[in-house]
């Protein structure tokens, strides 16, 4: 097998895994995103972080996977992407771990003060690390401040522009959505039937920055739509995208959730997918000189270490699809609090 078709075989498999983390982890962050406004009292907050505390770390193993494969697969990419968000990637790293310890330390204690703290720590922790994810993605897109090394030479204000915040706003109303549909599916009684009116707001606030980030795109980026334009047949992608969110309020409208759902994970992959069409060939685009960009050729490991992924990766991803499907069978069904739950 040839590098070329290595490397683009690496370049699927990276978009796989950040599918497949942005879909299970999504939720997660998105019922963290709601944590102040849908629960009422202490048991309600309790379902919701049991309806994730069996799940959550298990999701974020597809995100480490994912940075340990683009280390491996695409080096000169990960020392210049973490180069250039070096410090946006430390306040994820910081949101992340601080969701976790929040999880963890609610329940330690039974005080109110204590939980309403850790309440708020969860929140922010997971609005953050959506916000971020979305404006990484936002300076992918529009491109980055590289010198004829690679190297990232612009400052954090100008990953700060608004695109980047644009697609950071629109990922966290995604996940906001993506959780309270989740969410729905995991209650019952009052507080499931609190949570269907939060799924109509949340769907609403995603259209409209789905809207506004669309136009932003075609008007602002319109290299995004250059492989479409080559490659008509892809238009197959956006369309699913478009029919896959209008599908969303129709299966809310007829007491599907489930359809909902599905819908909701289908807008999640068309996105990654988009984003991933939107890039192609390229790993970090360069501005203004887009002749230092990275792309999955000349940034590419050696054939041999492609090769051995490869190998390694047809292993690994079968067994880590194999343990998410066992949790996610094993812990199905509505939430039940036990004196083991959060």
């Amino acid at each position: 097998m040839e590098a070329t078709t290595l490397a683009m075989i690496w370049y699927f498999l990276l978009g796989i895994l950040l599918a497949g983390y942005a879909v299970l982890d999504g939720f997660d962050l998105g019922v963290g995103i709601l944590h102040p406004f849908i629960p009422r009292n202490d048991h309600e907050r309790r379902v919701a972080l049991n309806a994730i505390g069996p799940l959550w770390d298990g999701n974020e193993v597809w995100l480490v996977t994912f940075g340990g494969a683009l280390f491996a697969a695409f080096p000169d990419v990960y020392a210049s992407v973490f180069s250039g968000f070096y410090l946006p990637f430390m306040g994820l790293l910081f949101a992340l771990i601080l969701r976790a310890v929040s999880i963890e330390f609610r329940s330690k204690r039974s005080g109110h003060a204590w939980r309403r703290l850790w309440d708020a720590c969860f929140f922010f922790g997971s609005a953050l690390a959506a916000f971020l994810f979305g404006v990484a993605v936002g300076n992918a897109m529009i491109g980055m401040q590289l010198d004829e090394a690679g190297n990232f030479v612009g400052s954090v204000i100008d990953l700060l522009n608004p695109f980047a915040l644009l697609t950071g706003a629109l990922a966290v109303a995604l996940f906001a959505m993506h959780g309270t549909i989740y969410l729905y599916l995991k209650t019952e009684g009052p507080y499931q039937e609190r949570i269907h009116g939060w799924m109509w707001r949340t769907f609403g606030l995603f259209l409209v920055l789905f809207m506004l980030t669309t136009i932003f795109t075609l008007a602002g980026v319109p290299e995004a739509t250059q492989n479409l334009v080559r490659h008509p047949v892809l238009w197959i992608i956006p369309v699913a995208n478009v029919l896959a969110v209008a599908n969303i309020p129709r299966a809310i409208h007829y007491g599907k959730p489930g359809y909902a759902f599905v819908s909701s994970i289908a807008v999640i992959l068309a996105l990654v997918s988009l984003v991933g069409l939107a890039l192609f060939p390229n790993l970090v685009v360069s501005r203004p000189g887009p002749e230092y960009s990275l792309t999955l050729f000349n940034a590419a490991s050696s054939e041999k270490t492609l090769r051995i992924m490869l190998i390694i990766a047809a292993i690994g991803i079968p067994a880590v699809l194999a343990y998410t499907t066992n949790v996610y069978w094993t812990f199905r069904g509505k939430v039940r609090l036990d004196e083991h739950s959060y």
